[in-house]
C-alpha cells in the first residue's frame, strides 16, 4: 500500500533532522521513549552496559528506526545510542507520531508493517544463534553486517556486539583469514568468499 502525497506531505512537515557528531549521545538507556528516530545517513551504536561488562546490541544504519516499539508498549529506552562517525536522524516527537498515526490510517499501516519486519528479523538472528558455537557466531555476525562485502566495525565492537572477549573473537577471524574467507585490517573485515562463511554458519 503506497503512501498517499498527503500522507508523504504530513510526514515531511512533522519530521526534524538532527546531526550528530562522532562518539555523541543520541538517547540514554532508562529513559523513556522521547519519540522516533531515522536514520538518514551514518551508523548508531546501541549499547547496554559499560567497561568490561558492555554489550552492543546493534548497529543501526541507512534507513533503521528506533523508539517506536518502546513507545508503543509505554517501556524505557532499553540501550543507549551514539552515533558512530557522523551521522544524520530524523526524529518524530511523541505527540507528532500519535498525531500522524492517528490522522493518515495508511502511514499507520505501512509503521505497523515495519515493525512486524523488524521484530521477526531480531527472532531470526536470534534463533540462528541459539546453540551456535564460536566459530558459527561469527561467520553468520560477518555476514549479516557485511555491507558490500565490508563489515566497517572495530573488533571491539564485534566482539561486544557477541558478548565475547576480543581475543577469542580474534583467534576466529585468525582462522577464517587463514581460510581465505576474510582479510582483516584496522577497524574493518573484508569479505573474500561468502560461500565459505555461509558453509561454516551450515557446518
Amino acid at each position: 500500500m503506497p503512501l498517499r502525497p498527503d500522507d508523504v506531505d504530513a510526514l515531511a512537515a512533522r519530521i526534524q533532522a538532527r546531526s550528530y557528531d562522532f562518539a555523541e549521545r543520541i538517547f540514554t538507556g532508562g529513559e523513556a521513549s522521547a519519540g522516533v528516530w531515522i536514520v538518514k545517513s551514518g551508523r548508531v551504536e546501541l549499547t547496554v552496559g559499560s567497561g568490561k561488562r558492555r554489550v552492543v546490541v546493534q548497529i543501526l544504519r541507512g534507513g533503521d528506526v528506533d523508539g517506536d516499539v518502546q513507545h508503543f508498549l509505554g517501556h524505557p529506552m532499553p540501550y543507549s545510542a551514539h552515533a558512530l562517525g557522523d551521522a544524520t536522524l530524523l526524529f518524530l516527537g511523541v505527540r507528532d507520531f500519535e498525531d500522524l498515526l492517528s490522522r493518515h490510517p495508511t502511514v499507520a499501516r505501512r509503521w505497523l508493517q515495519t515493525v512486524a519486519q523488524r521484530v521477526a528479523t531480531s527472532q531470526d538472528r536470534i534463533i540462528g544463534l541459539l546453540g551456535c558455537g564460536m566459530v558459527e557466531q561469527v561467520a553468520r555476525m560477518l555476514i549479516d553486517e557485511a555491507v558490500d562485502g565490508v563489515v566497517e566495525l572495530p573488533q571491539k565492537t564485534l566482539a561486544a556486539m557477541l558478548g565475547v572477549q576480543r581475543q577469542s573473537l580474534n583467534r576466529v577471524l585468525k582462522k577464517f583469514e587463514r581460510a581465505g574467507f576474510v582479510r582483516v585490517r584496522y577497524s574493518a573485515v573484508d569479505i573474500l568468499n561468502m560461500h565459505g562463511l555461509a558453509a561454516a554458519v551450515t557446518a
